[in-house]
């Protein structure tokens, strides 16, 4: 194998393809990616037994062939290489790399024992790469991150009709977010859990690309079921998530007793500086009223803060407490100026939504937010 490619080009498809790989791997080989040429492309994978990545590239091939080598190191050095042509051959038992003055040999791995790349599954539909990268964000914050309660820690995509609908949750708040999509063939009715790092790295980097990405899914949807994420020369599958999803839709109030319109910048910017003297499991306070809001937090040794903004609210005053990191959190993931929230009593979720400058929702995105107990 021999051949020579542009730097970025390179970079760029071994960063994607290495990000996948596990940190420690059940066997050694499981660590690199591997490097195959055939007609003039380079194919660049990694897969772990659980996700699987691949990407092509255009090179100029002086001869066919492949190579397996550590995936993290060959990111990190193609990432510091200058903007110049790289040049990369495998020579015996290992690679040598050139690019200008700069030469590196890495030792490979044995080809023979990297396992073969699971293929697609059949595809289910597209949508649109810029909203679907926007929604997985919107969303995936809500997942858990317990490994110990791995149906928590998955995105569910609920495919009916020309609706795509992700939810997650970590049982403290519960993000769900709503938008077309194009399915294959007709009326498509599925359900997937899916990994929800896996499906936010796969967002992050397809988003970019923009025009359309393709949604593949095997039958069944569950347990040992797959599903493929593919844009441009990019594709990647997962395994899916084993498990019953909570019925989280029972959470969602039907109606509420209390609303409030508060610009989304000034709201974060205020609880952000109260929050200074809270400790990380420390609430803050929400009061609302006809003179506006109230933001409230207490520390250790008798420290406190505490700051009134304006505020657009109508319903009865109410005091609410919620973990400051989740309300920045929600708030951070709004697509509008304005968040709008919706209460039922103090002891109940509240319900946060995006809106506009006329204070109208713009979304179907919702981020459901537990309170915090607090005395009195």
């Amino acid at each position: 194998m021999k051949f020579r490619v542009e730097r970025d080009a390179l970079a760029d498809a071994v960063a994607w393809t290495a990000k996948s790989l596990p940190s420690r791997p059940s066997v050694p080989v499981l660590a690199g990616v591997m490097l195959r040429v055939s007609d003039g492309r380079l194919q660049v994978s990694g897969f772990d037994y659980e996700v699987s990545s691949q990407v092509g590239v255009d090179v100029q091939a002086d001869a066919d062939g492949a190579a397996l080598v550590s995936g993290r190191l060959l990111a990190e050095i193609t990432k510091s290489l200058r903007a110049l042509p790289v040049e990369l051959a495998a020579v015996g038992s290992h690679v040598e790399l050139t690019c200008g003055s700069a030469r590196f040999t890495l030792p490979t791995m044995p080809v023979e024992d990297y396992p073969t790349l699971p293929d697609m599954p059949a595809t289910a539909g597209t949508v649109e790469a810029g909203p679907f990268a926007a929604a997985v964000a919107q969303v995936a914050l809500a997942a858990g991150r317990d490994d110990t309660l791995p149906v928590l820690t998955g995105v569910r995509l609920e495919l009916e009709g020309k609706t795509l609908t992700m939810l997650a949750t970590d049982r403290y708040r519960l993000a769900i977010r709503e938008l077309e999509w194009r399915p294959e063939g007709g009326e498509v009715s599925a359900a997937a859990l899916v990994p929800a790092r896996t499906l936010n790295d796969t967002a992050k980097a397809l988003g970019p690309l923009g025009g359309s990405v393709t949604v593949a899914l095997s039958r069944g949807g569950v347990g040992e079921g797959m599903i493929g994420f593919s844009a441009g020369a990019r594709r990647t599958t997962s395994r899916l998530l084993d498990g019953e999803f909570p019925k989280v839709r029972a959470l969602l109030p039907d109606t509420h007793n209390a609303q409030a319109r508060v610009p989304v910048s000034a709201l974060a910017e205020v609880v952000k500086r109260v929050a200074l003297v809270a400790e990380r499991a420390t609430p803050v306070r929400l009061s609302f009223g006809e003179d506006g809001l109230v933001v409230e937090a207490g520390g250790t040794e008798d420290a406190r803060a505490s700051e009134a903004m304006d505020c657009e609210y109508t319903g009865e005053p109410m005091t609410i407490a919620f973990n400051h990191q989740y309300l920045l959190d929600g708030l951070a993931a709004l697509d509008g100026p304005v968040a709008v929230l919706s209460f039922t009593e103090p002891k109940k979720p509240a319900i946060i939504a995006p809106a506009g400058e006329d204070g109208q929702i713009t979304s179907s995105y919702r981020y459901l937010i537990m309170p915090v107990r607090i005395g009195g």
